[in-house]
């Protein structure tokens, strides 16, 4: 055990050494990484407001079903309930929706109004809440096939709006990420292939006195790991600081803008995995670096 401290110890001092020699360039690593980090965690956090915000507008939106004239919806309902995918009805009888529009166009004489009419002309309705937005389209279908719909009504165009707002950003976001991480894993890899080039001395007189290939470039991974670590952790005080500037100016917003704004919330595990993500991506983008870097080294 004292030995394997000994070995670790020996190795965090060496990595911190090598930190310290690397002066701007390791700046210039870091400071990529973080670029990419921080784009890719907006992306990310932003992927999953737009999803968040699609199963709100989802558990919002109603599909209006419209019976035929002399069918009551008390034969109807049960039926509308026990679909898997409808999460609550809602009936409104004709003798309300009559008395509504009347209130609406405010007419006082409401015997006169019945009597040129013939009588109420309206029909009994079911406000139908689905389970998301997905369910929408297939629900409406469902519903308009049950005897005694007349008609089946919904509209859905701000959902499909920002769900094809949300799959172009996804596919912006992997096309911007994978060219961030090139340029990141480029960077990383000059950076410690300078480093190692500075320390070229120090490494042939470590192989003269019998050191093993593993124990001498294990250092140069771990800065690139660093590299990546101290990466994610500034990203993540960047992304943390715009989201509570973007809830601050949201704060005194309209209602309406209120309501987007609650979808955007992120869920508490989102909130844990974020960081998690950002550290974990940007320590593999500094290993693969590092490993770019000493390979040639080391077979060397």
């Amino acid at each position: 055990m004292w030995k394997f401290l000994t070995k670790f110890d020996y190795l965090l001092k060496e990595t911190f050494l090598g930190l310290l020699r690397g002066g701007w360039m390791n700046w210039a690593a870091v400071s990529t990484v973080t670029v990419l980090l921080f784009l890719f965690g907006m992306s990310l956090q932003t992927s999953w407001q737009l999803e968040q915000l699609l199963y709100q507008f989802g558990s919002q939106l109603e599909v209006s079903v419209y019976l035929d004239s002399g069918v009551s919806s008390v034969t109807l309902e049960p039926l509308i309930t026990d679909m898997p995918e409808v999460v609550d009805t809602k009936t409104i009888t004709k003798e309300q929706a009559w008395s509504n529009l009347v209130s609406e166009l405010r007419i006082s004489d409401i015997e006169g109004a019945n009597e040129q009419l013939g009588g109420n002309p309206l029909v009994d309705e079911i406000k139908v809440k689905a389970r998301n937005s997905q369910a929408v389209p297939n629900l409406a279908t469902q519903l308009a096939k049950l005897p005694g719909v007349s008609t089946v009504q919904y509209v859905d165009e701000v959902v499909q709006r920002v769900a094809q707002l949300h799959k172009g950003l996804n596919w912006i976001s992997l096309t911007i990420t994978i060219i961030l991480t090139l340029t990141a894993i480029a960077v990383t890899s000059i950076t410690i292939r300078l480093i190692v080039m500075a320390r070229r001395q120090e490494i042939e007189i470590m192989q003269l006195v019998g050191a093993t290939t593993a124990w001498i470039y294990l250092p140069f991974i771990f800065q690139g790991i660093t590299f990546g670590l101290i990466g994610g952790a500034i990203a993540w005080s960047f992304i943390s600081v715009t989201q509570q500037f973007i809830n601050n100016l949201l704060a005194n917003q309209p209602e309406f803008i209120q309501f987007i704004s609650k979808g955007l919330q992120l869920t508490p595990i989102q909130i844990l995995l974020l960081p998690l993500i950002l550290l974990s991506f940007g320590a593999t983008v500094g290993l693969m670096g590092s490993l770019f870097a000493v390979r040639r080294f080391a077979k060397s």
